[in-house]
């Protein structure tokens, strides 16, 4: 295993380099198996998927799943038939395709990217979520004794 202080978000040193820069410019620096497939900054659990970049994983948001053409290019992931998530990068989308979000665009404790105007509805969505798992049962209830 790589040095545990490393700073390089991927546990061992890249065979290829190349690809390890390309999944981290992807977004694709999710923690893998067993760690759980929630978020770093929001806490929200997001569908974890493979790459095709060795030892690299992307979370993407769940239950979300909407026409390519309406997203920018580079933010439109397909699964494959194997399982693995795969960036579209500037492949123009079939009519009719669909796609998944990256949830780095939708998360609402990182910096907007905007490239998306849904992605603000999806960072509301998502900030209310997280936020709600912070509140515990009984706070804010107006006392009844």
């Amino acid at each position: 295993m790589g040095d545990p202080e490393s700073t390089w978000p991927f546990p061992d040193p890249p065979d290829r380099p190349a690809d390890h820069f390309q999944a981290l410019f992807e977004g694709a620096v999710a923690p893998g198996p067993p760690a759980p497939p929630e978020c770093p900054f929001c806490d929200l659990r997001q569908d974890r998927y493979a790459t095709s970049y060795a030892g690299c994983w992307i979370l993407l948001e769940p239950r979300v799943l909407v026409p390519a053409h309406t997203l920018p290019p580079r933010r439109r992931w397909v699964i494959t038939s194997t399982g693995t998530a795969m960036n579209l990068w500037d492949a123009e989308p079939l009519p009719g395709a669909r796609c998944r979000i990256p949830h780095r665009i939708a998360c609402p404790y990182l910096v907007p990217e905007d490239h998306w105007p849904g992605a603000t509805v999806l960072r509301r969505r998502n900030r209310e979520r997280a936020q709600r798992l912070f509140d515990l049962p009984g706070e804010g209830l107006p006392d009844t004794g």
